[in-house]
């Protein structure tokens, strides 16, 4: 856990001088397409389920519905806000959660904690480390997996981590950005919410 620690705060501060200027122009960009806020903010859990603010850049409107109710994400989405999505740009403000300790370059992606009580002991077991801004499911499928596909490449993160396989899923995670591939799921802006254990097809 240290030497994986060490390892984020070097790549994130050695790299410093290429992801602060890149943020900050992005930051001006999302503010004239978009409007404020600029960033996302969004209570997310983390290492043995602890609650954090994860952080991204803003992609949607506040488009809402006669009855004031928010748009569907896909009808949100804007284009501009795709393009960040498509080149994974809309997470670059997440290396400030890997500065602060709340979560590492490589995991299980933070899910939203509305899907807490919704885990099964196995898919629990994703938070018993840091949370990432990559990690295996994303290398292999990313939001084209099922639930039960992302949630067992989690565990098996988990069971099998070490730095050497940290390193592997960040380079493997430049070629997967680059190629662009795996954003949504058919007919989401990312992917359908998680409904429960009940809806996976190894429920007994």
């Amino acid at each position: 856990m240290y030497a994986k620690r060490i390892f984020d705060l070097l790549v994130v501060v050695l790299s410093l001088p290429l992801w602060l200027p890149l943020l900050a122009v992005i930051a001006i960009l999302v503010r004239i397409k978009l409007g404020q806020p600029v960033f996302f903010r969004q209570p997310r859990p983390g290492l043995n389920e602890r609650i954090f603010k994860l952080v991204k850049f803003r992609t949607m409107t506040d488009a809402r519905d006669t009855n004031g109710v928010p748009l569907p994400d896909a009808k949100r989405l804007t284009r501009f806000g795709k393009g960040l999505r498509s080149t994974s740009l809309d997470e670059l403000p997440e290396l400030l959660n890997v500065l602060r300790g709340e979560m590492s370059l490589v995991g299980p992606r933070p899910l939203l904690t509305k899907y807490l009580p919704r885990y099964s002991p196995v898919q629990r077991r994703r938070h018993l480390v840091q949370p990432g801004i990559t990690g295996w499911a994303q290398i292999n499928g990313r939001n084209t997996l099922s639930w039960d596909e992302k949630f067992a490449w989690d565990v098996r993160y988990v069971d099998e981590r070490s730095l050497w396989l940290d390193i592997r899923i960040l380079v493997a995670t430049v070629r997967s950005v680059m190629l662009r591939r795996d954003i949504s799921a058919p007919g989401q802006a990312t992917m359908s919410e998680f409904e429960g254990e009940a809806h996976l097809p190894d429920k007994k």
